[in-house]
């Protein structure tokens, strides 16, 4: 009886062993390819079906907790977008005159605070320089500018403190601008050779295109000792130049919308850069090695550009970085890019202004002529005494910044700003074009009225925040003093050597100012006139 129950307590115990194993061995079959039985796979996608709207609506609890800066009503998807308009200077403006001096938009994937205030601006650099010194790293900046290895959208750190030292101590010194004076002497005296001719013919010209060529030879000459472009307009650099400047002012969707960024390659946006990289990197490498044989032939010369500069730098290891090529090149596109356009825009503003009014015209050329008396050339120390000069400069800088929007930053902290808090990672958009046009700060702030600054200490060096072309803080302009050194000078001259009307049947007070947003505002229509000599040749 007893041996009866053991076996059938055996057989129990068999059967469920084999049931146990077949069990085993049904879950076995159905690992997935990843060795991960499906029951927790199930069990994983029930949790985050659970967790992600939790997360979700944990992120939106602390969003609400921030106090963030009033925002206009926005698009799904594109957010603000649509309301930058063909001007976003003028637009951003009129939305905070709505909204308030501290906006918050949504460009697509980014969160963007625009700042129109000068007591924001000063907040910023008193309390917050260095959380909002920063540049937003775009597609464009990556690929023309060697993975940010340049100047101006390098991150802030210490390798930007090295580069900007060799800016602000090598480059744009007072004795390294006034080592380029017989570049600009050279150039000016072409382009007022040029004018003459049409003079003699009674021609009017395009003062915008001549402008841009004076202005790029100086600044190419200066940084390679090549011309941007010759009289017959063919110049490898130049026709480089132009085409890196026209991508880098172009829209990148995958910049806004992350998602999105094969568009840019099937567009041809992406290739086209990748192209131009590769043909300028190949003429500056050339540049360089030609500089290169230079020094090595033992060939020494006083008049030497930025490259040589640079290279001797690297060569005497003065700085506490190591000088790449990479570095040097990214470094010498900055400055032609930040060089060229701002200066020939200023340069195109400051004349349509003097002509819309006469007697501002007839004010600065007096003071020219009687400056310079009835010498064969005007000097540089002849400019520094032209007082009204430098006041139509500031006010051309004030109604017209060439860049209204400045270089945008980025926070790499959260920060209060104005009671507000703005996340890290926030691009910054300062409205430099609002602020110096605010009525809080100027009398009559659209009107062009270059008295304003007669008897006044306001300058655009940084410290006076309703007066901040060339930007302000850590991240201003180093370049400041080059080019408004070449602007000075290129414009004493053509102040000196011609009167100037528009050509027949158009008024003065009928010039067409219109804008046009680039990498600079622009004219929208060239300026032609028609120069007269004022001196018998």
């Amino acid at each position: 009886m007893g041996e009866i129950k053991l076996q059938e307590m055996q057989a129990c115990i068999g059967y469920k062993k084999e049931q146990s194993s077949e069990c085993i061995s049904s879950l076995d079959l159905e690992m997935d390819p990843l060795n991960v039985p499906k029951l927790s796979i199930n069990l994983l996608f029930s949790s985050l079906i659970f967790l992600l709207p939790l997360l979700i609506w944990l992120k939106l609890a602390k969003r609400k907790t921030l106090n963030l800066p009033p925002s206009p009503p926005k698009l799904p998807l594109i957010g603000n977008i649509h309301q930058l308009g063909k001007l976003p200077h003028r637009s951003l403006r009129d939305l905070s005159r709505k909204y308030g001096s501290l906006l918050l938009l949504q460009l697509g994937y980014n969160p963007t605070v625009v700042v129109s205030s000068t007591d924001m601006v000063r907040e910023i650099v008193e309390n917050h320089d260095i959380v909002f010194a920063n540049r937003p790293r775009t597609t464009a900046v990556d690929i023309l500018f060697y993975g940010c290895k340049d100047m101006v959208f390098t991150p802030y750190g210490e390798y930007w403190r090295q580069v900007k030292k060799i800016g602000v101590v090598e480059l744009f010194s007072h004795r390294s601008v006034h080592s380029f004076q017989f570049v600009r002497d050279e150039e000016v005296e072409l382009l007022i050779n040029k004018i003459r001719g049409a003079c003699l013919k009674g021609e009017s010209i395009n003062l915008t295109d001549m402008l841009m060529l004076v202005s790029s030879n100086i600044v190419s000459r200066c940084i390679l000792s090549h011309k941007n472009e010759e009289e017959d307009g063919c110049s490898k650099f130049g026709e480089l130049a132009k085409r890196l400047l026209i991508l880098f002012t172009s829209s990148c969707i995958g910049d806004m919308f992350p998602y999105l960024r094969w568009v840019d390659v099937l567009t041809g946006y992406i290739p086209s850069m990748k192209a131009v990289s590769a043909e300028l990197d190949a003429f500056l490498d050339q540049v360089i090695q030609e500089h290169q044989a230079f020094e090595s032939n033992d060939q020494v010369s006083n008049k030497k550009d930025f490259v040589s500069i640079i290279m001797q730098l690297q060569k005497d290891g003065m700085y506490e970085m190591d000088l790449t090529q990479d570095n040097i090149k990214a470094i010498l596109l900055d400055m032609f890019v930040g060089g060229t356009d701002t200066s020939t825009t200023t340069k195109e503003w400051m004349m349509a202004e003097l002509l819309k009014h006469p007697n501002a015209m007839k004010k600065v050329q007096e003071e020219v002529r009687n400056v310079v008396g009835n010498k064969l050339r005007v000097d540089v120390e002849d400019v520094s005494k032209m007082e009204y000069l430098k006041c139509v400069l500031k006010e051309t800088l004030r109604l017209h910044p060439a860049g209204p929007l400045m270089v945008p930053r980025e926070t790499n902290a959260s920060v209060k700003l104005g009671g507000y808090d703005i996340p890290s990672n926030t691009t910054v958009l300062v409205n430099v074009w609002a602020i110096q046009r605010d009525p809080k700060w100027w009398e009559n702030p659209e009107e062009f009225i270059p008295e304003r600054f007669e008897n006044s200490s306001i300058d655009f060096k940084g410290q006076d925040f309703q007066f901040i072309p060339f930007g302000f803080g850590r991240r201003r302009c180093p370049g400041m003093p080059f080019g408004v050194v070449a602007i000075e000078y290129v414009m004493a001259n053509l102040l000196y050597w011609f009167d100037w009307k528009l050509p027949a049947g158009e008024i003065a007070e009928n010039l067409d100012m219109t804008e046009l947003f680039g990498l600079t505002v622009t004219k929208k229509t060239p300026l032609h006139v028609l120069p007269l000599s004022h001196f018998s040749f």
